[in-house]
């Protein structure tokens, strides 16, 4: 019995590569039966299926309400994972009030973070300007049924967005939306520089003298209030004026004409700290763009 390879020119049963030598035993001229090889393949048996085996060590479910800290500042748009590692470690970041230097510490959704003095939220920080139609408050406990400023934002985001500063439902105008609690606070504080521009509808003309009077600053309830400019508007009635002021709190742009005896018809927001109504008809909002973001930040 023979195989050959190639053209391998050795002889049947004469070495290792030509094929199988042949050996005989004492008693004849027979083959040997050599043992199998432990290589040799078996023929195939029927095993009944197994069972699969459960992991060693299962990962333990998620909590939806708990977060890693790199990355509950990561999500607040402070600066990336890895830098806030270095930040943890370095102590600038407090935990409700208590410096967390931990890596992989995990925070509640519910605590109170602080980067580097200012507190953070998990979201992303976004800015919505909205053209205020009439009817429509930023009062939290407005009756059943009356309409809320939320109420046409509803939809542009899974952030907390809220309106900066108060409006009532006569005012009209911009105002902005966000979840960045330091922008908020920049902007409904009393040193605050950023300028608005008011349009202010009075039952009557204003006087002359008013006017002049709101100019050199007059006193409301024992403080004096001071505006940027007043003017007539070109063209309109001297009922029409245009007040700027730095204040974000519309009530004291009433209170100064009402302290001398006009009745505000209409108050519309023009322009807020450089942001304008351009390309914004009434009851429609949008997103800021990047560099009106950063023109606020530095306003």
């Amino acid at each position: 019995m023979t195989r050959h390879q190639g053209n391998d020119k050795s002889k049947p049963g004469s070495g290792r590569q030509g094929g199988f030598k042949k050996a005989s035993n004492s008693k004849g001229n027979a083959p040997i039966r050599k043992t199998p090889s432990k290589f040799s393949v078996k023929p195939s048996e029927s095993k009944a299926p197994r069972t699969p085996k459960a992991p060693s060590n299962p990962k333990a479910p998620s909590n939806p309400d708990e977060m890693r800290l790199n990355k509950y500042i990561s999500n607040s748009g402070m600066c990336s994972r890895r830098d806030a590692d270095i930040y943890i470690q370095s102590g600038n970041v407090k935990v409700n009030g208590v410096p967390v230097t931990e890596m992989g510490y995990k925070v509640k959704l519910t605590d109170i973070v602080q980067f580097d003095g200012s507190t953070i939220t998990p979201e992303k920080k976004e800015y919505l300007l909205l053209n205020k139609p009439k009817n429509f408050s930023t009062a939290g406990d407005d009756a059943k049924g009356d309409g809320n400023v939320l109420d046409l934002i509803r939809g542009a985001s899974k952030g907390n967005l809220q309106p900066i500063g108060r409006m009532d439902k006569t005012t009209t105008g911009l105002l902005l939306f966000t979840n960045d609690t330091d922008m908020a606070r920049k902007f409904t504080t009393p040193n605050q520089r950023s300028s608005k521009l008011y349009q202010v509808t009075l039952d009557k003309n204003l006087k002359y003298e008013d006017l002049e009077r709101i100019t050199n600053g007059i006193t409301i309830d024992e403080h004096k209030v001071y505006v940027e400019e007043v003017t007539y508007i070109e063209d309109q009635p001297k009922s029409e004026i245009g007040i700027k002021m730095k204040t974000a709190n519309v009530k004291i742009v009433r209170k100064i004409f009402e302290h001398l005896k006009y009745d505000v018809i209409k108050l519309d927001r023009v322009t807020f700290a450089g942001l304008t109504k351009k390309n914004l008809p009434r009851g429609n909002w949008r997103f800021l763009t990047e560099q009106e973001i950063i023109n606020l930040k530095n306003s």
